[in-house]
């Protein structure tokens, strides 16, 4: 086959959709080599995405061509890039990240597949600007709609789809990611101290991984701490927004600053160790698309206590703990708890690792390459 992607966010965005994006162009391009892969992108990869597209020999990149597509790279993506997809004679063309190009299937008779993540601006539209959630609105609604399959990361994201948009849902298929392999290996006692000496860790914490926004209710751990053993820290790993201010500043207004440790730009390199040395792993997000970090953490070994609401046990699965995303009591009560009783971390730390092992880069990989096969083989 011949199969094309999506690839903007692959090339310049090192986050969620950028990490996911990469997840499928790599897996599927080093464990089915026999197909041919095209990368589909506006812009050249940032220098922090070069190695990876170098070191994958099979994925050949594809940028604007013509005066127009290179003054308008926008316009060129949604629609002008369907002339590049004939003339590449693609066999299914994967939007990454939530979007088609315009008129993609009746222009090249090409397959296509498109991952819709979450529909969080329909949940919690006062955190988008309107503009921003008109366009994510259009662009998720239509391609939703012209797409051969769907593709939804949870169970929860394809409740949403056939919530809001009505899609059918026999056209929607629910397919896990897995997360970095790094995350399942052990690290040596030296790489350990190395990475708390560099990060000034504290010896005993708690951790949050992501962004940190409004909607993933950091504060809710900052509160609980107050009412938290004294010799435990809380670790925040993620990109500050204005929302991380107010955090901070309760910290301080609570005498609480000498215990929280905000971390931003951290090499991803370093981060499965600064999950390993973690104590608990806190995730009390109001609504995600799946919650990533979650299973990072089961893989790295770390009891999760994460919120109810959306999809967060589907990551954290049956042995993960989950209380309220208002109740900063419960969540103490739940820290302490886990910080006071070896047994039970012992336990969910086991089980969770059990669990993590279900989302596994091979199941992804054939199931993925399985939906691919099937739709041209059906030519539906």
């Amino acid at each position: 086959m011949k199969i094309g992607f999506d690839a903007k966010r692959a090339m310049r965005n090192f986050t969620g959709l950028g990490n996911y994006s990469r997840y499928v162009i790599g897996l599927l391009a080093d464990n089915a080599p026999d197909n041919s892969y095209i990368a589909y992108s506006p812009k050249h990869p940032a220098e922090r995405a070069i190695g990876f597209f170098n070191d994958r020999s099979s994925v050949d990149r594809r940028y604007p061509r013509g005066i127009v597509g290179k003054l308008f790279p926008s316009l060129w993506r949604s629609l002008l890039i369907v002339s590049d997809i004939r003339r590449d004679k693609v066999d299914v063309y994967h939007g990454l990240s939530g979007e088609l190009p315009s008129f993609i299937g009746r222009n090249t008779g090409t397959k296509t597949v498109v991952t819709v993540h979450d529909l969080i601006f329909r949940h919690y539209p006062k955190l988008y600007k309107p503009f921003d959630r008109l366009v994510y609105d259009i662009k998720s609604r239509r391609a939703c709609k012209i797409a051969d399959v769907v593709i939804a990361i949870s169970e929860f994201t394809k409740r949403d789809i056939i919530c809001h948009y009505h899609i059918d849902p026999e056209k929607i298929q629910v397919i896990y990611q897995g997360c970095d392999s790094s995350f399942m290996q052990p690290q040596s006692p030296e790489r350990l101290m190395e990475v708390k000496k560099k990060y000034s860790l504290p010896d005993r914490y708690i951790l949050n991984v992501g962004t940190v926004e409004e909607r993933k209710n950091v504060l809710l751990a900052v509160k609980a701490l107050e009412n938290t053993e004294e010799n435990v820290s809380l670790v925040i790993v993620g990109k500050a927004t204005p929302y991380t201010e107010s955090v901070l500043q309760y910290a301080r207004d609570k005498g609480l600053s000498d215990r929280l440790l905000h971390i931003s730009g951290v090499d991803f390199r370093d981060l499965p160790c600064i999950y390993r040395m973690a104590q608990i792993f806190v995730y009390p997000s109001r609504i995600e698309g799946f919650g990533i970090p979650i299973l990072e953490a089961l893989w790295s070994g770390v009891p999760v206590i994460a919120a109810t609401g959306s999809c967060l046990e589907e990551a954290g699965g049956p042995d993960s703990i989950y209380i309220d995303p208002d109740d900063h009591s419960e969540l103490a009560a739940c820290f302490n708890r886990l910080l006071a009783d070896d047994s039970i971390r012992k336990r969910m730390v086991e089980k969770g690792l059990e669990y993590a092992k279900t989302f596994s880069d091979t199941s992804f990989c054939v199931k993925t390459m399985a939906l691919y096969r099937k739709l041209l083989a059906s030519g539906c």
